[in-house]
């Protein structure tokens, strides 16, 4: 066989369907968030503005937050040393373990290396605790828990998005007496829209089945504390795992999971991803436990967040974009072509120094390539303005454009 030839296949059909995924190499500037430096492939750079990051809050250059890795980067050195089990687990881990537990009202947190690791880790090992488990999963959850789900060996059912009555369809024609657990979402971080967390507890609670919810990119920007939706809607005691990540609006790195003391135990004893991976640098774990507490009482940035991603969805509309409004935090305009999105993104980015990444396929169904803009506290009326404009700009002649470049 002809490897490069078929890495070479392999690519260009890519190519070929408007998919291929070009990185943007930027340097992000701290203390001037949103503001980046663009280099581009010449080696020339460019000041842009960043409206994709997922550092939703702008945690990433809070002061606290850089306070707190500094010193623990200056007492402990560089990395970790190891697996949690083998001179991995520091007096930084535990702390941030016990902020976790605390923000979610659980008996314990379990940390990871990143949110998509402790979706599959966790779902992939449920089934070793819980022979003959059968785990309900809606059709839109993420990548993780899909992956989870699928190489766990057990029983899965697929529900149609946010369809509670399909689910209880599903969980009727199984048998009564086999272990049960549904996993969906808060926020469906493509379309933004909320799962229905109250219904599915209520099915849970019918059919004897455990919960399990994706918070990640509701934690620290809804609810009181930041806890996510499910304290926003006082149900977080109704959860039995709860997932998050410190990647998004705590502006750090790694993922973990909230639940019973046992829970916990049982999973941090049995799943591999866990077991045999390198614990975050003592330096992340600081960082990341600093934001966590500062955001449990810090409520103005997460009404400030709500605040900006209403108004650029009332400006967007007032241009007739298409845009899905389900209340969330999250702007999605939908395009529809994988090849015009990524000509508007590459319009944005060279001619108005505005840096959205395009969404297609496999993250999103075909046919329903968007341009996912995350507006945050720290994009100021100067910022919103440009993309206002440049928007106006490029979809007025959208059909125009995107024709002549991509004939």
């Amino acid at each position: 066989m002809d490897y490069n030839e078929k890495l070479d296949a392999a690519i260009a059909r890519l190519h070929d369907e408007g998919r291929y995924r070009t990185f943007i190499d930027i340097e992000r500037r701290n203390g001037q968030f949103p503001h980046a430096v663009w280099t581009k492939p010449d080696g020339s750079q460019q000041d842009i503005t960043v409206w994709c990051g997922n550092d939703y809050l702008g945690m990433g250059q809070n002061p606290v937050v850089i306070e707190a890795m500094e010193e623990a980067l200056r007492a402990t050195g560089a990395g970790s040393g190891g697996t949690r089990n083998i001179s991995g687990t520091t007096v930084y881990h535990k702390q941030l373990e016990a902020e976790l537990a605390d923000l979610h009202g659980k008996e314990a947190a379990l940390l990871f290396t990143s949110a998509y690791i402790a979706n599959d880790a966790t779902l992939s090992t449920l089934p070793k605790l819980f022979p003959g488990l059968i785990i309900y999963s809606d059709a839109l959850n993420h990548a993780s828990m899909i992956e989870g789900v699928r190489r766990n060996g057990g029983a899965k059912r697929i529900f149609r998005h946010n369809d509670v009555a399909h689910l209880r369809e599903l969980m009727e024609a199984d048998d009564p007496a086999a272990p049960k657990l549904i996993a969906f979402e808060s926020i469906y971080s493509m379309d933004g829209d909320f799962g229905p967390i109250e219904e599915i507890c209520d099915l849970a609670d019918e059919f004897g089945a455990l919960t399990y919810i994706d918070e990640v990119h509701a934690v620290g920007m809804y609810g009181p504390r930041g806890a996510g939706v499910a304290e926003r809607d006082r149900l977080m005691h109704r959860l039995d795992i709860i997932n998050g990540t410190l990647a998004k609006a705590y502006g750090v790195m790694g993922g973990y999971i909230a639940a019973s003391a046992k829970m916990c135990d049982a999973i941090r004893s049995y799943a591999p991803g866990f077991i045999f991976t390198t614990s975050l640098p003592p330096a992340v774990a600081a960082g990341a436990a600093a934001s966590v507490a500062y955001l449990k009482r810090a409520p103005e940035l997460r009404e400030k967040h709500q605040q900006q991603a209403k108004a650029l969805k009332l400006r967007l509309k007032g241009l007739g974009l298409p845009i899905i409004d389900h209340g969330s935090h999250i702007v999605p305009v939908m395009v529809g072509n994988p090849v015009h999105t990524k000509l508007l993104s590459d319009m944005l980015l060279e001619d108005h120094g505005i840096y959205v990444q395009p969404i297609n396929f496999p993250t999103v169904p075909r046919g329903t390539e968007r341009l996912r803009f995350t507006p945050s506290p720290v994009h100021g009326p100067k910022e919103m303005d440009a993309l206002v404009r440049g928007m106006d700009v490029l979809w007025s002649h959208c059909a125009l454009n995107c024709a002549e470049a991509a004939g």
